[in-house]
């Protein structure tokens, strides 16, 4: 008699989630707001983020994958492009994985705030709070609205594996409720990277974070 070891399989009924963060978008520039939608900054990709949707194209092209989702914002559109090119799929858009709202310091304030450590965002860091932002949601809120979109489509995709473009913010948001981690400990993937969750009835299991061996020239 003879074994092998054991090799992961979703559960029966769970989605697989290929959770990939948007390309790098433009930069911002004091005085002048990102077009909105809907209250929130809505850049474009640079030409370093449209390189880097080639390549996440490139690399799930030939994944078995059934749906493409994405946000209400640009950037995950434009990054969704090429996948969806390859597969002939069109992306479908949840209205609850959109990033984190930034009240007042939405529109691209966020990134100046942050560089001159702004007591507010340094008391966000700190107490891992979005709330402490001004106007902003807070993280309770953010991870609800999270945790209801990746179940939403787990539910609609059982057995399935798909591929859901966001933001940073959700990724952070997304990985912490599986893991029952601090609100900000998955903070900070990288543009064009892929982080895997797998979705389903009983709850989430972490699979993978921030994989960029795709991006490496």
């Amino acid at each position: 008699m003879s074994g092998r070891q054991h090799r992961f399989q979703p559960p029966k009924g769970a989605a697989d989630l290929l959770l990939i963060r948007h390309g790098e978008t433009q930069e911002a520039v004091r005085g002048q707001m990102f077009p909105l939608v809907d209250g929130q900054g809505d850049p474009s990709l640079l030409p370093v983020g449209e390189k880097q949707a080639l390549r996440v194209g490139e690399r799930l092209k030939a994944e078995p994958i059934s749906a493409i989702y994405v946000t209400k914002m640009v950037r995950t559109h434009q990054t969704a492009a090429p996948l969806a090119a390859h597969l002939g799929l069109a992306p479908r858009i949840d209205p609850d994985l959109h990033e984190v709202f930034l009240g007042d310091w939405d529109g691209g304030e966020y990134r100046f705030r942050a560089a001159e450590n702004d007591p507010a965002f340094l008391r966000a860091r700190d107490r891992e709070e979005w709330g402490e932002i001004p106007g902003a949601e807070t993280t309770a809120a953010l991870q609800a609205r999270v945790k209801r979109g990746l179940q939403r489509v787990a539910a609609a995709h059982a057995d399935e594996l798909v591929a859901v473009v966001v933001h940073g913010g959700v990724v952070s948001a997304a990985l912490a409720i599986a893991t029952g981690s601090p609100a900000f400990a998955f903070n900070g993937a990288d543009n064009g990277s892929i982080s895997r969750l797998v979705v389903g009835p009983n709850g989430m299991i972490l699979r993978g974070f921030n994989d960029v061996t795709h991006l490496r020239d």
